[in-house]
């Protein structure tokens, strides 16, 4: 890696941080610049533009997301294990320590749904992936026999990221102590429901 390019990643992995505590129109060219050491116009070199940094900034949240969430997930067993797997990761990546402001794509979402750009783009394209992958994840689930033939595995997907976002909700803006129970009873009523029968 060139020295311009192992700049670049430090300045992108530093606006990934800042994005989950302040949110994506929390970076600016001038906090990374102070807070890294370096002139706004080397900086802004490394971009050219504000939705160019954002669209870098969601980039690499999607590739730590699929590292620590997905791929740490596929060391499970296939089926329920791997899904429940999947499942706590996701808890755990929205109460990360390293991650202040919690999930980069659930504050994102709610800077982006209605500006048109690059940025909004990206961020759209990395969550459909996201629920094809948990899709997919189901209909293994099914294909080992823990769900029944019958399972609507883009809805368990669809549900999965509800209970996801409501665990989001509840814990950070409602503070509410049982925010964790809940959403892990959610999904065991998920599960449960669409257990195969033996």
């Amino acid at each position: 890696m060139s020295k311009g390019e192992d700049t670049r990643e430090r300045i992108v992995e530093h606006a990934f941080r800042l994005a989950s505590r302040d949110g994506l129109n929390g970076v600016t060219i001038g906090t990374l610049a102070s807070d890294l050491g370096l002139s706004k116009s080397g900086l802004f070199a490394h971009f050219g533009s504000k939705e160019e940094l954002q669209v870098e900034v969601l980039r690499i949240a999607s590739e730590f997301f699929q590292e620590h969430v997905l791929r740490n997930a596929f060391v499970a067993p296939r089926g329920l294990p791997r899904l429940r797997k999947l499942f706590e990761n996701w808890l755990s990546w929205i109460t990360d320590p390293s991650l202040p402001g919690g999930c980069v794509f659930v504050a994102a979402s709610a800077e982006l749904d209605d500006k048109p750009g690059r940025a909004r783009d990206f961020l759209a394209g990395s969550q459909k992936q996201l629920l094809t992958s948990l899709a997919k994840t189901v209909k293994m689930t099914v294909e080992v026999g823990h769900f029944g033939p019958e399972t609507d595995c883009e809805q368990i997907a669809f549900e999965m990221y509800g209970i996801v976002l409501a665990f989001n909700h509840a814990q950070r803006l409602l503070r509410e102590p049982k925010a964790l129970a809940r959403a892990r009873k959610a999904f065991e009523h998920l599960v449960h429901h669409n257990k195969a029968l033996h």
